[in-house]
């Protein structure tokens, strides 16, 4: 029994990984003037973990620079463009990873948070790296049909762990960050 445990163990340990953000790129929906590009600035440019933003109101796409060592939060800057009266259209971010394997449908934790990889290969992110994430509240609804599309694993429509994480040895309930590169 106490093989069978580390095996487990040493099994999780395995898709367990490292890595630091640096940053990220937000494209908001529903802007119209510059009045709502900068009422989405100001709202990202108080959360702790935000170094500096630059802003390209044609696109409306915010590239948001993260302090260094800090720990980034995602639902932290959806919230930030919530508030301000927007939605987050798409968000990418940027890190630096080391070594993590990933697989496709798969839960990843990295860096103490819990991730899951759609519409991958086999791979390990080693470097600088971009994930999308995928969830329903960082994605278009028909970006988010397309990619929810793709696993068969409830939690994909909730963002929290469900009967297909906990298997993983996720908590219940837990948050798991849909994502795809």
């Amino acid at each position: 029994m106490k093989k069978i445990f580390f095996l487990a163990v040493a099994t999780l340990l395995g898709f367990a990984g490292m890595a630091q953000f640096k940053s990220a790129s937000l494209q908001a929906a529903g802007l119209t003037c510059a009045m709502c590009t900068k009422a989405i600035n100001t709202a990202l440019e108080q959360i702790p973990f935000v170094k500096d933003i630059d802003v390209d109101i044609k696109t409306s796409s915010f590239i948001i620079n993260f302090k260094e060592g800090s720990d980034v939060d995602f639902d932290k800057l959806k919230k930030a463009v919530e508030d301000a009266g927007f939605s987050v259209a798409k968000l990418s971010a940027t890190g630096t990873f080391n070594k993590v394997k990933v697989q496709n449908d798969a839960h990843v934790q990295i860096s103490g948070k819990n991730y899951h990889f759609l519409n991958i290969q086999p791979q390990t992110l080693d470097g600088t790296q971009t994930i999308v994430l995928a969830d329903k509240d960082f994605l278009s609804s028909k970006e988010f049909r397309k990619i929810s599309a793709t696993t068969k694993m409830s939690c994909v429509q909730t963002g929290t762990a469900a009967a297909c994480c906990t298997k993983d040895g996720i908590s219940a309930h837990s948050r798991i960050y849909h994502v795809t590169i």
